[in-house]
């Protein structure tokens, strides 16, 4: 079995959420210093060999910019719906996933995740708790798992995780954060 750092890894950032706290705004253009945020995210990856965000709006926007927009076929079904279509797409071994909301993170991310990789990735827990969508996935088990708990209707990412043979990584001292409502956005220096 080849380890997440011998293979090329795919980024997917999970940009399909309605964001009802912020009024309906996109978060993937939600900007900071005059950068939107999924540029942002996919800035800090050079290293990945393909780009892909899970979005269900207009896919130009985001092709203008180099990166692949992934429709959500099962609407409705928060994260594990985007998961799915990320995995559909993948042409990579592994896959790193982001959450489009996340408000910050260092270059030790990526690291971090495969020094701890169990047979099927890991993901992280920083000081907030788990945080399941900053995770790295073999992306074969993604699909047989999203395949899998889709069919039983059962959505939850960390119940996914369970079933998969992930690792928990613990960031200590580290908060990744999130930007759910305007405060979040005026606190991590976004105009609201």
């Amino acid at each position: 079995m080849t380890a997440p750092h011998d293979k090329a890894v795919t980024l997917g950032i999970l940009a399909g959420g309605r964001a009802t706290r912020l009024g309906g705004r996109d978060k993937a253009w939600l900007e900071r210093d005059g950068v939107p945020q999924v540029l942002r995210i996919a800035r800090r990856f050079p290293e990945a060999v393909q780009v892909l965000v899970s979005a269900n709006t207009d896919p130009v926007d985001f092709a203008r910019h180099g990166l692949q927009a992934v429709p959500d076929n099962h609407a409705g079904l928060g994260p594990m719906g985007g998961l799915e279509a990320l995995a559909r797409t993948c042409e990579t071994e592994w896959l790193l996933t982001l959450p489009v909301d996340l408000v910050g993170f260092n270059e030790c991310l990526l690291p971090t995740l495969r020094a701890g990789t169990g047979a099927d990735g890991a993901w992280a827990e920083d000081e907030d708790g788990p945080q399941p969508l900053v995770a790295l996935w073999r992306v074969r088990a993604l699909r047989e798992g999203t395949s899998s708990v889709l069919a039983a209707d059962d959505v939850s990412v960390r119940g996914l995780q369970a079933r998969l043979a992930m690792a928990r990584v613990q960031f200590a001292g580290v908060r990744f954060g999130n930007l759910n409502t305007f405060d979040d956005l005026r606190a991590a220096g976004f105009h609201a």
